[in-house]
């Protein structure tokens, strides 16, 4: 039997994926299931592109639906370790400075679920974020991307 994923995620962000769920189930599907009862009344299905839309439209909502009751079910919430502050861990906010002279960069280190770069969080599964998990203030940490290596100094962990 295989085991179900586990999904790394802090309180808000299991908070907002709980809040998507609740929008799906009671207003998405109920506006999917109008939008069919429309389309069903323009005639024949086999040439009705709004009917087709429509119920790709609700595939994707019941998907979706599926996808994040599963991640909700294997939340593993994650805590911020105040005993060992200056060590980067899921749920700590790191501040870097690529060598020799970049600019400071800061990110905090949570779950894939809730990973959204432009608001200043990355995955665990980085490269970035593996690269730098497990390292104190201080180090130069040697990143391994998809696009090139970089060398970072860790400036401070929060």
């Amino acid at each position: 039997m295989s085991r179900d994923k586990s999904y790394y995620m802090t309180e808000e962000g299991k908070e907002k994926l709980e809040k998507e769920l609740l929008f799906l189930k009671t207003e998405k599907r109920k506006e999917v299931v109008e939008r069919i009862k429309i389309a069903r009344d323009f005639g024949d299905l086999s040439e009705n592109s709004e009917y087709d839309s429509a119920k790709e439209e609700q595939a994707f909502v019941e998907s979706r639906i599926a996808q994040l009751e599963q991640m909700i079910r294997n939340a593993v919430i994650i805590e911020n370790d105040n005993n060992n502050s200056s060590v980067v861990s899921l749920g700590k906010s790191v501040t870097f400075m690529e060598l020799p002279d970049g600019e400071e960069e800061t990110y905090r280190i949570v779950g894939s679920a809730e990973a959204d770069p432009l608001e200043g969080k990355i995955s665990n599964d980085s490269p970035i974020a593996k690269s730098l998990l497990g390292k104190e203030v201080g180090n130069e940490v040697q990143v391994n991307t998809p696009g090139g290596e970089f060398q970072v100094k860790i400036l401070k962990v929060e």
